[in-house]
């Protein structure tokens, strides 16, 4: 019997490769490895999100499809022939890169069969008082918990498409974030809620506590809000998947 795998990534005679992974981000990483390029320097289709299955039957690997970008000279900017449009009072970003960022969004949605309003606002409620606030796309909708996924892994791959189609466009870098119905500012509050109470934990038994593997992002938000805590101060285990957040006293 043959217990080959099929390669993670396959590579097409127009260069582009067609990877595959346990999530879209992974699927994605494998393909940047075999091209030996950056996320900025390819352009990403993603062909299938992957499904966990049902108690791991039917189970699908991610699949995405990374085309080099053609190389050119950068050219002069050209002089808008109008003015610039006025900042939107809910967001502070230019009305029409808010306006195109929306467009996107709805538009991906829609190419995956979703029906969702997509709203704009200044996502103050998302970062540490010294960052600044990112442009926050939130659908809205029923029955969009798929859009969320695992541990947040399918919203993180839609933030990503949508980031790189607007920062394309825009020739510059935007602060996007994609929510679904205000997710990211209740599970952001949840984690702070969460490192207040083993913190206290740590402090009264005077031991280390471990908390649950988390991505960068949500170890971020652990670390950030107990970094001047009095008794006790974090780091950060683990390998991969597996990394997680410790929380010791001082």
């Amino acid at each position: 019997m043959n217990n080959m795998k099929q390669k993670p990534v396959v590579q097409n005679q127009n260069g582009s490769v067609e990877s595959k992974g346990k999530t879209v981000d992974e699927a994605i990483a494998n393909g940047l490895a075999a091209l030996n390029l950056t996320a900025e320097q390819v352009d990403i289709d993603i062909i299938n999100h992957g499904s966990r299955g049902i108690l791991g039957l039917g189970a699908e690997e991610a699949v995405v499809r990374l085309t080099p970008k053609e190389t050119a000279p950068v050219a002069e900017p050209v002089p808008a022939a109008d003015p610039v449009p006025p900042a939107e009072a809910d967001t502070g970003f230019d009305a029409a890169l808010v306006g195109r960022a929306k467009e996107i969004l709805q538009a991906l949605l829609e190419n995956m069969s979703l029906e969702g309003t997509v709203t704009s606002r200044l996502g103050t409620d998302l970062v540490d008082a010294d960052d600044q606030p990112p442009l926050v796309l939130d659908i809205e909708g029923s029955d969009l918990g798929l859009l969320i996924g695992r541990r947040g892994e399918t919203l993180q791959a839609l933030q990503f498409v949508t980031r790189q189609i607007l920062n394309k466009e825009m020739g510059r870098w935007v602060p996007v974030v994609v929510d679904v119905e205000s997710y990211l500012a209740r599970r952001r509050k949840t984690l702070q809620q969460l490192a207040d109470r083993m913190a206290e934990r740590v402090v009264s038994s005077g031991r280390r506590v471990a908390l649950e593997p988390m991505s960068a992002h949500e170890r971020r938000i652990i670390h950030m809000h107990l970094r001047n805590h009095d008794s006790v101060y974090t780091e950060s285990t683990g390998e991969g998947e597996r990394r997680k957040v410790v929380i010791l006293p001082k």
